[in-house]
């Protein structure tokens, strides 16, 4: 009974979300991190920066944006492509990995050793309240990602509790909402980028978030449809772009 009724609720949801809600984009997003061994990330950031992304978009990628962690810019670098569909994905890479170009940049770098001493690899679609996707340079600014894995069953309450509520509150509490994914190979992850001006201020505003008798009131009447938290954990990150990324 209890599956029936969430899935009325998040259907009705939706529906009336739909009306009004922009051209949902189709595109596939790729999350990448990039670990390096000890004193080698300059050298990786130099072959993005010099060559990587420009053989990338050579091959039809779309390079979306190139962060570092705020409070550790050296563990490790984070990026984001996207691509029409994942067939594209795999032709571009496919390419990419054969292009004789690549082939020398990735020797001549690597002269001295690896720079790249792991890869993470992601596959997002945006959610149906994600706003669309503004690449305009803004500058001043960080980014907040925010990954939630939710408990069995849980991601269409989740959804539907950010689609109707969590988004409109943020706003109120001076956060932009940037961006909204769900996991490809997940039921259960939601993750979303805000831009803040600082940490400080966005520390600022979740506070006065998570205090509002709004939120606490979405939050108590969500939990008890779902008998417990909708989430297992929540992850939160600051990020900073790199010199070379298209997103500011």
């Amino acid at each position: 009974m209890r599956i029936v009724l969430v899935l009325l609720l998040c259907l009705n949801l939706t529906s009336s979300f739909s009306q009004s809600s922009p051209a949902k984009d189709s595109r596939l997003y790729e999350m990448r991190v990039y670990y390096s061994p000890e004193g080698k990330q300059p050298d990786l950031m130099n072959r993005f920066r010099n060559h990587t992304m420009r053989i990338f978009a050579k091959h039809g990628m779309t390079n979306v944006g190139y962060f570092v962690p705020q409070h550790k810019p050296d563990s490790c670098l984070i990026y984001f492509l996207s691509y029409p569909n994942r067939a594209a994905r795999d032709s571009s890479w496919k390419a990419f990995s054969n292009d004789p170009e690549w082939k020398k940049v990735a020797s001549e770098s690597e002269k001295n050793g690896r720079i790249v001493s792991k890869v993470i690899s992601q596959f997002f679609h945006t959610t149906d309240f994600s706003p669309a996707l503004d690449m305009s340079p803004k500058g001043n600014r960080v980014f907040q990602l925010r990954t939630y894995k939710t408990t069995p069953y849980n991601l269409p309450l989740l959804l539907a509790r950010f689609r109707n509520h969590t988004t409109k509150l943020f706003e109120k509490h001076g956060m932009n909402n940037f961006i909204y994914w769900t996991q490809d190979d997940a039921d259960n992850i939601l993750m979303y980028l805000l831009t803040q001006p600082s940490k400080e201020a966005g520390e600022k505003a979740f506070k006065a978030f998570r205090e509002d008798p709004e939120w606490i009131s979405v939050r108590t009447a969500s939990e008890k449809l779902a008998n417990g938290s909708l989430t297992e954990w929540v992850t939160n990150l600051y990020l900073v772009p790199t010199d070379f990324s298209p997103l500011k």
